[in-house]
């Protein structure tokens, strides 16, 4: 196969349907010689922040001297970039030739009469097999979905456990209580094994403790009380965390201070343990953080007019953009770019961030799945009419007024649905660059925050679009970076 093939390939195979279990990939990963087994992981499960945490560690392992896998989805622009080995996306014709050898250990299987392994499945032995034949010495390696269940838990004990922030997504198949949600996520923790977490709500906290209890892991719990901020601008920001202090990151927003402290504490919880044979130096460790990148999430693309794309896709991502926002950028007026996935908890993402808007485009995700941009107009024009997004009248939630938005968010005739992507993104950009800037009653920025006056332009809501935002803003010469 060529990569066109590989990829045709790969995506089709959700004409077999889709089975939770790991008997599947058991199967094919022993059809392959197990290549797994040969690896050292860090597994990392979420609901969100996820992504970042294993970009973070990966940057830092790579920065310690060690040959560093990183395993992630969705991807953004290119299908490569979900498979990489120190910093590099696989190449095209290896991504073609291993699913070449992935399809054919399937073609025994099925002759055999077992059933077809799904999509992420054979994406998943794609990576174990291209990790392996590289020598990776460790993985940082993110969960699709859940963890119990998912197709990357059919690894031994990991290095360490990371568990991220515990949100509602995806309750169709983890659960519709935070409870359930986090028994999911507590799969990957595996007896003897280290595990790292995020702090939850008691119950949640609870539900971890019990699954470590149960298998003989040691929990570790961030203690968040010794994280602090010291500094933010919109080039990164540095922090405190436990005895080390200034540390520096290029993300933007305090969740990913957040985030950088979970795998700091993976980190000194990976060192502690002389059984994995890793170990990260301070300078390691500082140089690791500030070098990693995570396109995607609160990324500044120009500032003249101020544009950026965050992949605030369910209500807790949406609501740290908002902070993010108003954070970052006080006083400023805010156009959304908006597209969103119809399974997802839209109208909870609408109640945590449309209300900042002066004006709101909306978008089709390129999504089977995708929200049409027509439809979610609609929807917006009622919460500008009636003030929520259900339609049953003001929510009575009190905001602050943001560059003059009400909590009905923009006006009606604010709201336009955008026949494509690329029409979105010029219609944005040009109205930013015409807007007055900032109200009258704008409170005064930070100097550590300041930047141009004027509006600013933010593509929210799904990974299956703002990738191509990204596209398009890198592309404009105009760009002023």
């Amino acid at each position: 196969m060529n990569y066109a093939e590989a990829l045709e390939y790969i995506h089709g195979i959700g004409r077999f349907g889709k089975k939770l279990g790991l008997e599947n990939i058991t199967r094919l990963m022993r059809a392959l010689g197990d290549p797994q087994d040969r690896l050292r992981f860090i597994h990392i499960a979420g609901t969100n922040g996820k992504g970042s945490t294993a970009a973070y560690l990966s940057s830092v392992m790579r920065a310690a001297g060690y040959r560093t896998g990183l395993y992630t989805s969705p991807y953004l622009q290119r299908f490569t970039e979900r498979i990489r080995v120190d910093g590099r996306e696989i190449p095209e014709a290896r991504l073609a030739s291993l699913a070449g050898t992935v399809r054919s250990a399937i073609a025994g299987l099925v002759a055999a009469g077992h059933q077809h392994p799904t999509e992420f499945e054979v994406v998943t032995a794609i990576a174990f097999l291209y990790y392996a034949q590289e020598g990776c010495d460790v993985v940082a390696l993110e969960v699709g979905l859940g963890g119990r269940l998912d197709s990357t838990n059919v690894i031994k004990a990991p290095l360490a456990a990371v568990i991220a922030t515990i949100d509602f997504d995806h309750v169709a198949q983890l659960g519709d209580t935070l409870e359930k949600i986090a028994f999911e996520k507590a799969g990957i923790i595996k007896p003897g094994c280290e595990t790292v977490l995020y702090p939850q709500p008691d119950s949640v906290r609870e539900v971890f403790e019990t699954a470590a209890q149960k298998v003989g892991a040691r929990l570790h719990v961030c203690d968040f009380s010794t994280l602090r901020g010291t500094s933010f601008g919109l080039r990164g920001q540095t922090f405190d965390y436990g005895r080390h202090k200034g540390l520096k990151i290029a993300l933007l927003g305090d969740y990913q201070i957040r985030n950088a402290a979970l795998a700091v504490e993976a980190v000194e919880v990976i060192n502690r343990d002389a059984r994995g044979g890793i170990h990260v130096s301070d300078e390691a460790l500082r140089r690791g953080l500030r070098d990693a990148r995570w396109p995607g999430r609160m990324e500044l693309l120009r500032e003249k007019p101020a544009a950026l794309i965050d992949a605030a896709h369910n209500p807790q991502c949406a609501r740290a953009l908002r902070a993010a926002l108003d954070k970052y950028f006080p006083g400023r007026k805010k156009i959304f770019i908006f597209g969103v996935l119809k399974d997802k908890d839209y109208r909870g993402i609408i109640e945590a961030v449309i209300p900042a808007a002066s004006a709101v485009f909306t978008v089709t995700p390129e999504s089977g799945r995708a929200l049409a941009a027509g439809e979610l107009a609609n929807i917006l024009r009622e919460w500008a009419g009636g003030g929520r997004a259900d339609g049953r009248g003001a929510s009575g939630d009190e905001t602050d007024g943001c560059d003059g938005a009400t909590d009905r968010g923009p006006a009606p005739e604010r709201i336009w649905a955008c026949d494509s992507i690329a029409e979105a993104t010029e219609r944005a950009i040009a109205l930013a660059s015409e807007s007055p800037g900032s109200t009258a009653s704008e409170s005064p920025k930070t100097p550590s925050a300041a930047a141009e006056d004027g509006a600013v332009v933010c593509a929210f809501g799904s990974l299956y679009y703002i990738g191509i935002v990204r596209d398009l803003l890198v592309a404009d010469q105009t760009m002023d970076l």
